[in-house]
């Protein structure tokens, strides 16, 4: 059973809301052109950056001494193993399923989120206050990191009084240390691709079976958050995370997987590939009623209507998809 989430309040991404060791640190889990379920640039466009803003995090050699350098370390750890620290320091195995699934930030952003070609986070405190379509409102670091708690990793939010969701933003300010506030940083929005083909979900499915399987498990299980994250069931993202969208989480695909051999995938390959995944059932949204309140709601989002529609043969990708 899909279980609950909390009502969402405007938030981070750390980012969702998925495609091994290496990972979905090279992996799959995002939104819209202007929401940044995703922290990278179009593949065509190289960082030798325009901007001439280099990325070039920090070492965590370097962390400060004292209570600073302390949270921006528990800060790294729980973008780099979100599941597993916060269900080992749950009072109750079902607590900490309910707390948070199985994946971490660095399902999706590799690296914790320092990996410059997989939605780097980089920057991104330079960045916030930022006003998100999605929620209709201008949200701060701290609500963004929420809205990926609740969406891409299906749990609950920290509260706003929550040492653990204040490391997260002194790890986000470390890795961001050098970048001027409101700075256009070339790697952000990389993973989307837009007017894509029509869909195969039977051949998704057998793409999936050749190329996938091994990672992240027949049954869409994964084998681990940071070597082959759970892309569908209980474990994974809910359809209100970015990466339900078929354009998310075909051009994650395509600029990710497979892992070392990222760009190789065809525009109808990824698409495939996508829409397989994407059928599969996942843990529902709750609140998709009042997400994009102002309008302009993206066509591509894959909700449980949806992925009942692909099941029984009656969905219209070309409404999906735009066309």
């Amino acid at each position: 059973m899909m279980k609950k989430n909390s009502v969402f309040v405007p938030a981070l991404f750390m980012v969702f809301a998925l495609i091994a060791a290496v990972s979905f640190s090279s992996a799959i889990l995002g939104n819209k052109g202007s929401e940044p379920d995703e922290m990278a640039t179009n593949k065509d466009d190289p960082p030798e950056q325009a901007s001439g803003i280099a990325h070039a995090p920090p070492s965590l050699d370097d962390v400060p001494d004292g209570p600073l350098g302390k949270a921006i370390l528990r800060g790294y750890e729980l973008t780099n193993n979100t599941s597993e620290v916060l269900r080992a320091e749950a009072s109750t195995v079902e607590d900490g399923e309910q707390r948070v699934n199985q994946l971490s930030c660095t399902s999706c952003h590799a690296g914790a989120g320092m990996d410059e070609n997989s939605s780097s986070m980089v920057g991104v405190s330079a960045v916030y206050p930022m006003y998100i379509p999605r929620s209709g409102e201008i949200v701060t670091l701290e609500e963004r990191i929420n809205g990926c708690m609740v969406r891409s990793m299906d749990g609950e939010m920290f509260a706003e009084d929550d040492e653990d969701l204040d490391a997260m933003v002194a790890y986000l300010t470390y890795i961001s240390e050098g970048i001027p506030v409101g700075a256009d940083l070339p790697w952000r929005h990389r993973n989307t691709l837009d007017d894509l083909p029509t869909p195969s979900v039977d051949d998704g499915e057998a793409l999936y079976n050749q190329s996938c399987i091994a990672c992240h498990a027949g049954d869409g299980s994964g084998t681990g958050s940071n070597t082959g994250p759970a892309l569908w069931g209980d474990g994974s993202f809910n359809d209100g995370a970015g990466i339900a969208r078929m354009s998310k989480m075909a051009g994650y695909i395509q600029n990710n997987m497979p892992v070392g051999a990222e760009n190789t995938l065809t525009d109808q390959e990824a698409s495939d590939l996508a829409a397989f995944i994407l059928s599969r059932d996942r843990p529902e949204w709750e609140h998709h009623d009042t997400d994009w309140p102002n309008g302009d709601g993206p066509s591509d989002i894959m909700t449980k209507e949806r992925r009942e529609q692909v099941q029984d043969g009656t969905i219209d990708w070309d409404e999906v998809l735009g066309k």
